[in-house]
């Protein structure tokens, strides 16, 4: 949650033509998009170390569970916020505060229901049951699945970053 205050910022700097004023001072574009980008980041892995280290703090004193369990668990959470930070700020930049969460929204949606088509359509045009297809496979090890996770998350932080430089430079204030 901590990372999208990054979203907050953008909102921020639109409100009353800000963006108009900030060009103007030395800071690019690109400058610009690379600064929100990193604190997300920022934010995001703070708060999320903070909590890392409050869990297993917890853990060590109540023996509730194993810590290799909870340290696998926090190393799921960070591809997460990475991808939902990769997601939500080409959309803010784009078509601003309110309508970018209206936007996301119908984004998630959209993708929401693609996903539905995709595995309905699977099943009946050709006769594939691809929830089942997932169970069957070959099990991996919790640290390959966890890398692979962060390596994709950070792969699609990079594409929404070259989305959003794009966007910041088609811009007119």
């Amino acid at each position: 949650m901590v990372s999208l205050f990054t979203v907050s910022t953008i909102s921020y700097d639109d409100f009353d033509n800000g963006n108009a004023f900030l060009f103007t001072l030395p800071i690019t574009r690109n400058h610009y998009v690379s600064e929100k980008y990193f604190l997300g980041l920022l934010l995001g892995c703070m708060a999320w170390v903070l909590a890392t280290v409050l869990g297993i703090i917890t853990t060590v004193l109540k023996d509730t569970l194993p810590i290799t369990d909870l340290v696998q668990s926090s190393l799921m959470i960070l591809p997460i916020m990475i991808v939902v930070q990769a997601i939500m700020l080409p959309f803010q930049l784009k078509f601003g505060g309110d309508k970018g969460r209206i936007a996301m929204i119908g984004a998630f949606g959209g993708l929401a229901v693609i996903t539905l088509v995709i595995v309905k359509g699977a099943e009946a045009i050709f006769n594939i049951d691809l929830v089942s297809l997932l169970d069957n496979m070959p099990t991996v090890s919790m640290g390959v699945l966890i890398a692979i996770a962060i390596i994709i998350a950070l792969l699609m932080l990079l594409v929404s970053m070259k989305i959003s430089l794009s966007i910041m430079n088609k811009k007119e204030f």
